[in-house]
């Protein structure tokens, strides 16, 4: 699967290399830098239990941290039917982070569609999402990511195929089949959800609590594939209600397969939104499943639930949103003393302010509460905490 998918890479980019000057060929992306007061303990990034991307030395400390980030996309399209994607990311992360890619690949794939159909094969994200609607899987409404999709962004991407079928303006319905995502579910098991805007690369390790690395997306560890499907009902321009299941299939084991964990993870998400194109827009997600690893003698079940409600209101070159949600987490077995058990809510507040049509100025605020008191020894179970987040955002 890597050895495949790294020469359809190779091809991918020696395409979009030699088409550069066709007017089939665009080319996009965003620079962002961010300033973040944070109040929270160490970060998930650094193989802490914090719930955001940054962190400060404990839970009642606060720090000051610069990032920058770099998404860039391209798209060839030779002919009216036909369409290759790539994008990626390049990023400079919080000191103290123990893995994950500075610079990544986030998508590549080929699109064939018509009126009807489309069939995408490569490596994509799961059209589910109804705030990070924006190119590039971005967000034109928060700069931090509700917990719903900042775990989507950090362990669910399909590598696989796709195939969509709209038979009309009102009804859309997509089936897929995916590898290489078997460890889904580990991060949301050993630390809970978080919140953020990290967006996990192609064959990167990702630190738990453990102490252990987990890699998200990369080699498939069982020759099982995963599927998901989904149907959407809309009224154009006007709001939108779709449903999906996912489930990965993965095999358990007692034991780790190629050095990874596999986790059995199936899920259902309910979106839906209202005033799409309008001035005002309210968008919903309701997720809820289960995650299964397997130990010797035996196995462990963890189910996982979060739903979240965003209104945003945009006037002139201003955008005012707001988002509320919740989160919780609990052992499928209900023993009386459950050290899966996590039970929280969020809040978030973002200004952003257009300057020009390539550049967007921000500033968010974003409260999370909500403790994990079975975290593993030696952890504050105080997971929660706040950022207050400036943003310079540069697109082209």
């Amino acid at each position: 699967m890597i050895c495949t998918m790294r020469k359809t890479l190779a091809i991918l980019l020696f395409s979009v290399a030699t088409t550069a000057g066709a007017q089939s060929f665009q080319f996009h992306g965003f620079l962002t830098a961010r300033e973040i007061y944070v109040n929270a303990q160490p970060s998930w990034l650094q193989a802490g239990a914090g719930r955001f991307d940054v962190g400060a030395d404990n839970a009642d400390d606060h720090a000051l941290v610069n990032t920058f980030n770099a998404q860039i996309g391209a798209d060839w399209m030779p002919s009216t039917w036909f369409l290759v994607h790539a994008d990626g990311v390049a990023r400079r992360k919080q000191s103290g982070d123990v893995a994950g890619k500075r610079v990544g690949l986030i998508q590549g794939y080929a699109d064939v569609y018509n009126d009807h159909w489309r069939f995408r094969a490569g490596e994509f994200w799961l059209p589910t999402s109804r705030e990070n609607t924006d190119p590039l899987w971005t967000s034109k409404y928060t700069i931090t990511f509700s917990a719903l999709n900042s775990w989507m962004a950090q362990e669910v991407r399909p590598i696989g195929a796709d195939l969509q079928w709209s038979p009309s303006f009102y009804v859309t319905a997509g089936v897929t089949a995916f590898r290489g995502n078997d460890t889904m579910g580990t991060l949301l098991a050993n630390r809970g959800w978080t919140f953020g805007n990290y967006l996990a690369a192609y064959g990167e390790n990702l630190p738990t609590p453990e102490p252990a690395l987990t890699r998200p997306f990369g080699e498939d560890l069982d020759g099982k594939s995963g599927y998901a499907e989904r149907i959407r009902v809309s009224l154009p321009e006007r709001a939108m209600l779709q449903f999906t299941h996912i489930d990965n299939r993965a095999t358990i084991s007692p034991t780790d397969v190629k050095g990874q964990e596999p986790w059995l993870t199936r899920f259902n998400i309910l979106g839906g939104e209202a005033g799409s194109t309008g001035p005002s827009t309210v968008a919903a997600e309701w997720m809820r499943g289960s995650t299964e690893v397997g130990f010797p003698g035996g196995s462990f079940t963890m189910d996982f639930d979060t739903v979240y409600i965003l209104g945003s209101h945009k006037f002139g070159h201003e955008r005012l949103s707001a988002r509320v949600e919740r989160f919780t987490t609990s052992n499928a077995s209900h023993p009386a003393v459950d050290h899966a058990r996590e039970s929280g809510h969020a809040w978030t507040i973002a200004w952003m302010h257009e300057t020009t049509p390539h550049t967007r100025t921000a500033l968010e605020y974003c409260r999370v509460s909500g403790d994990r008191p079975g975290l593993a020894p030696g952890f504050d179970p105080r997971t929660g905490g706040s950022t207050v987040t400036a943003e310079y955002r540069f697109s082209f």
